[in-house]
Formats: structure tokens, C-alpha cells, sequence
């Protein structure tokens, strides 16, 4: 205690011009809000924009990656032909993951992307690759070790295997002896 009288907690209200006690209504919609008082929203967080739509791929036969697959492969190769008209797949892609590979044929565990269809591409692990969904929504790829490895548009080194790789629209994954998966956002 200083002897004196307390300080005021807070300056005294203005008699005219400021908000008014009792319930605030706010104007009819599409007229301005008095100052003071925000319409719900104005000015606070807004809400995230809508994604940009689902994510697709597309599986093909890649005569131009068949070609480098077999320039680089050298006698392991010599014998093997990349088959005429595979009709392409399409997928849009759901969930968490997709799983690329061929299908065993002791289990009958088929992963979502099966390239054991005819014409099977033998350059396919069982569990070769897999798509996986990204915090931003976003897919990225990544190799699940194994033996021919997994390439980006193109590229002569493989991608290492269990580490994601995030892909863009267009991007090009290819997998096996012939195989490209175009991801596409939608």
C-alpha cells in the first residue's frame, strides 16, 4: 500500500462514439462492418485453398528407356524384346500408398500397380517401388531395394532405396526393362 488511492485498472469508457454496451448486431449482409466490429472471417485465419485435385499415373511401355536400359545392361540383355501394344494402365491414386511390383505367384498377393500382367515386364521386383501420399499432398516415390532399381525421368543412377523421393506433374518413374509411370496432378 502506497497510502493513496489505487491507480484505475482502465481508462474510463468513452461516452460517445465507441461500442455500446449490450448486444452487438452486425450489419445486413454485403454492407460494411462499423469500426470495431469484424464480420466472422474478415480478418482472421482463412481457410486453406482446395488441393488442386486427385493425382494420377499413367503405366507404359517406354521404347526410348527399354533402348538406354539395354545399352547399359550389355550382354546381360542381348536376348530380351520389349513386346508390342500393352495397352497403357491408368490409376488414380488413393490412399496412403500404392505398391508397385508383379504379382507372386505363390501367395497370390498382387501389389496396386501389378506389371506381372501380360506382357510382364521381368525387370520387375515383386516389391519393386511404392507411391506414398506427402504432408503437402504431394505423392513421392521410393524404391524398396530393389534389383534393377528405380530411375527418375530418365536418369542413368537409381534413386536409393527407402529413401522418398517427391516427384512434380510429369515426372516420369521408371521401373524394370520398360516400364514408365507418368504421375500427373489431376
Amino acid at each position: 500500500s502506497y497510502g493513496g488511492p489505487a491507480p484505475a485498472a482502465y481508462p474510463p469508457a468513452p461516452q460517445h462514439g465507441g461500442p455500446q454496451p449490450g448486444p452487438q448486431v452486425p450489419p445486413p449482409y454485403g454492407q460494411p462492418a462499423p469500426y470495431g466490429h469484424q464480420q466472422p472471417g474478415a480478418y482472421g485465419p482463412q481457410p486453406a485453398p482446395p488441393p488442386a485435385g486427385p493425382w494420377q499415373i499413367t503405366v507404359w511401355q517406354d521404347r526410348e528407356y527399354f533402348a538406354a536400359m539395354m545399352e547399359r545392361s550389355g550382354p546381360e540383355g542381348a536376348g530380351l524384346r520389349m513386346p508390342e501394344g500393352a495397352p497403357e494402365q491408368h490409376l488414380q491414386l488413393t490412399g496412403q500408398q500404392i505398391t508397385i511390383g508383379r504379382r507372386r505367384q505363390s501367395t497370390g498377393e498382387a501389389p496396386d500397380v501389378d506389371l506381372s500382367r501380360p506382357p510382364e515386364d521381368p525387370g520387375v521386383s515383386h516389391q519393386h517401388a511404392m507411391l506414398v501420399l506427402q504432408p503437402d499432398g504431394g505423392w513421392a516415390v521410393v524404391d524398396q531395394d530393389s534389383t534393377n532399381g528405380t530411375t527418375i525421368n530418365g536418369a542413368e543412377d537409381p534413386i536409393q532405396p527407402f529413401v522418398p523421393v517427391p516427384l512434380r506433374d510429369g515426372d516420369r518413374v521408371h521401373v524394370g526393362a520398360w516400364t514408365t509411370i507418368t504421375v500427373r496432378r489431376g
